[in-house]
């Protein structure tokens, strides 16, 4: 699964829909296709990702010869590089453009080093670079893992109420040097039940517990079968918005359990780093795309979900009132055109 701008979170609840199998795999579709389509309008892709990539020495496509154009792969970080098969020192190399990167579109050799490029039988793929490419490695700290990952081969992590609060289905994680993507969400039981009773009111919007510490803002908590998200947290009182999700409004008596969503299912050494073993209370970290990105890719998910239920059969007005055959009306194509003047990769011209 490749990785994308958004979760499925996010667009569940733009939308507030009833949570099944069936709508997540709709929207779940929908973002990668969404995500997808961002990456072609901006001309890059924005997660990072490791590994080593090749190029050819540049003195035979043109002047001048000490510079490299990674063109779409942008690059991040350095970590090594090769030529013929020798070591060049990344001390003796100049990432550009220097003054706004990353994302670097170019490698330079220092001119007042010996180094060069070449040495190889022939110029193609004579260069080997190796370092985390992509937009921006942009991250937030989130909270920690509660259970040790013990095998390189497990595929569930157990996490903490901030950790829960802050990501997704679609979420890219790193614990040390492993990189994961959420591909699922499971309630589990926070050890914490009902103080006291919680009535059928809309407005009945605290929830009472034993140690609101174990509890953090803007997580998804259900009691019974309802969802309720926590909008503040006053002592071991949580305020929550009741219902949420599509869930049913009920009334819910003391010692009843509390669960959270701390389950979370991953995709283990993705985007080339290497499954390892992580201790429990493990530091855990989000990658986050630029918000134009997040925001488009939400808006053009929820575009596709709502084309999708109308049979693709949704109109727009111009404003002479004729019918337009597209869909995308102003609000989503000022959206699109703010995302690529911001982060849309121009053309690059070469004088002859």
């Amino acid at each position: 699964m490749e990785p994308v701008y958004a979760t499925r979170e996010d667009v569940q609840r733009a939308l507030d829909v009833q949570l099944s199998a069936r709508s997540s795999r709709q929207i779940d579709r929908a973002l990668q296709s969404a995500s997808r389509d961002v990456e072609g309008l901006c001309h890059r892709v924005f997660y990072p990702w490791q590994g080593e990539r090749r190029f050819d020495w540049p003195a035979s496509q043109y002047r001048p010869s000490w510079r490299v154009w990674l063109d779409d792969a942008e690059l991040i970080s350095l970590t090594s590089v090769s030529s013929g098969g020798n070591a060049i020192p990344v001390d003796d190399l100049l990432l550009e453009p220097n003054r706004s990167g990353p994302p670097y579109n170019r490698i330079e050799i220092n001119i007042g080093t010996s180094a060069a490029w070449g040495g190889g039988d022939t110029h193609q793929q004579d260069i080997t670079i190796t370092g985390l490419w992509g937009y921006r490695n942009t991250e937030t700290t989130l909270g920690t893992s509660t259970a040790a990952l013990a095998s390189t081969t497990a595929t569930t992590l157990t996490v903490d109420g901030d950790t829960s609060a802050s990501v997704g289905v679609g979420s890219l994680l790193r614990i040390d040097e492993e990189r994961m993507i959420v591909t699922g969400r499971t309630m589990a039981s926070t050890g914490q039940t009902l103080a006291a009773d919680l009535g059928v009111q809309k407005n009945g919007t605290t929830v009472t517990v034993a140690d609101a510490s174990g509890f953090a803002v803007d997580e998804t908590i259900l009691i019974d079968g309802e969802r309720m998200q926590i909008v503040d947290i006053a002592g071991s009182t949580l305020v929550v918005e009741r219902a949420v999700d599509g869930s049913t409004l009920a009334a819910h008596t003391t010692g009843t359990t509390i669960y959270a969503p701390r389950t979370l299912t991953v995709t283990r050494g993705a985007l080339g780093t290497t499954a390892a073993t992580h201790s429990s209370d493990s530091s855990v970290h989000r990658w986050d795309p630029p918000g134009l990105v997040r925001d488009l890719t939400i808006a053009n998910t929820l575009n596709r979900i709502l084309q999708e239920q109308a049979g693709y059969a949704r109109t727009s007005k111009t404003s002479s009132g004729a019918k337009s055959t597209s869909v995308e009306v102003l609000s989503l194509d000022s959206l699109r055109t703010q995302t690529y003047d911001a982060l849309g990769r121009k053309a690059r011209h070469r004088g002859v």
